[in-house]
């Protein structure tokens, strides 16, 4: 079993590439809000789903002062083909050796259609000014995720 944040935990800090090699941290974005998603593989349907939903979104998270970043265990080249596939508007950053993942407790057994596999899961961490976890969402629905969320933050 993967050890999963609660609210109230200190966000582990992380320094990741994003698309471009940019490298980004989180404690570097200390008094902003931060949204960090962990999706299973860039262009595929359940991801596409839930980065297209933040990337239509974006305007009114950024308005509530979050900031969004999307992790995966993806190279940079297939971040990049789908940053620019589907026009996101945030960082994709690469974790390849999935340090972060397990930090957040975002890899681990998961049922895939029935089968139990070893893999990202799909979760979604609110971490606030002070790098604090907010609000930690594990085994999240790609479909109507970013809706539920903004519900979850009052932002509706």
């Amino acid at each position: 079993m993967t050890d999963r944040l609660a609210a109230g935990d200190t966000a582990p800090d992380f320094t990741l590439p994003d698309q471009d090699g940019t490298e980004h941290s989180l404690s570097a974005l200390r008094g902003r809000k931060v949204i960090v998603y962990f999706y299973p593989a860039a262009s595929t349907p359940g991801c596409t789903t839930e980065a297209c939903d933040f990337r239509d979104n974006m305007s009114s998270l950024q308005a509530a002062g979050y900031e969004v970043l999307g992790v995966s265990k993806d190279d940079l080249p297939a971040l990049k083909t789908f940053q620019h596939e589907q026009a996101l508007t945030f960082p994709l950053l690469s974790d390849p050796d999935l340090a972060v993942h397990k930090a957040y407790g975002a890899w681990g057994e998961k049922n895939n259609y029935g089968k139990i596999v070893t893999g990202t899961i799909r979760s979604t961490i609110v971490v606030d000014e002070d790098g604090t976890v907010q609000l930690p969402l594990y085994n999240v629905k790609a479909t109507g995720h970013v809706a539920s969320l903004r519900k979850k933050l009052g932002l509706v």
